[in-house]
């Protein structure tokens, strides 16, 4: 069972959708299941040194009463999983594509750790992910070799792999996250419950179980 995941390192929602995600595996019986970490860019207008993180969510959302309420009901929502939310203390919108780079090039088997990581970061830490020192010390926290990434991070390795996943994600013009493939047949939009999730990993395991 493969399940692929779209999902923005800024997106408050992608990280209580994971949260939801892990509790329905937790909970799944049936055959292993491999996630795909996929890259989306909610707002590619970001410039490459970022941008103020509450001037910009303030325009966005509609004005300061409006982000308030969404900072509020994000935290609400993230605080009935386990999840803490400290919008106080980010200061920098980031541009998102060298975070999705670092995953691109991460092991597999530690991908789903160093999304996490970087999740916890911006929203209980404050740190801005657009920058590089801070992606290598993320990694390096979960074991991988920060020299070799660096290398290769300024051989501009890793664009490829997320200029094909933004392809991919126009090409199934997906328009929020997260946005979960399941076993590359049901397309699942947004933070769901986890039983909502167990129940289109149920059907996917039919599906295949009638094709094989």
């Amino acid at each position: 069972m493969i399940i692929e995941v779209f999902q923005d390192t800024v997106c408050p929602w992608c990280r209580i959708g994971k949260r939801h995600l892990q509790t329905a595996l937790e909970r799944w019986d049936g055959e292993p299941v491999e996630l795909e970490w996929r890259a989306y860019v909610l707002d590619p207008g970001v410039p490459a040194q970022g941008a103020p993180y509450r001037e910009l969510m303030s325009a966005k959302l509609g004005g300061e009463e409006r982000m308030e309420h969404a900072f509020a009901h994000v935290t609400e929502a993230g605080c009935s999983v386990g999840l803490d939310f400290r919008f106080d203390l980010i200061r920098v919108m980031p541009n998102t594509l060298l975070s999705h780079r670092v995953i691109a090039l991460t092991p597999q088997e530690k991908k789903t750790a160093l999304v996490e990581a970087i999740h916890r970061a911006v929203f209980e830490e404050g740190r801005d992910i657009g920058r590089l020192e801070e992606l290598l010390a993320l990694a390096e926290a979960e074991g991988v070799d920060a020299s070799e990434l660096r290398e290769r991070l300024e051989r501009g390795e890793g664009t490829a792999e997320v200029e094909r996943d933004l392809a991919f994600a126009a090409k199934l013009k997906v328009s929020g996250v997260p946005f979960f493939i399941i076993n590359r047949r049901f397309g699942v939009t947004g933070a769901q419950q986890p039983e909502t999730l167990l129940q289109v990993l149920r059907r996917a395991a039919g599906e295949s179980g009638k094709q094989a």
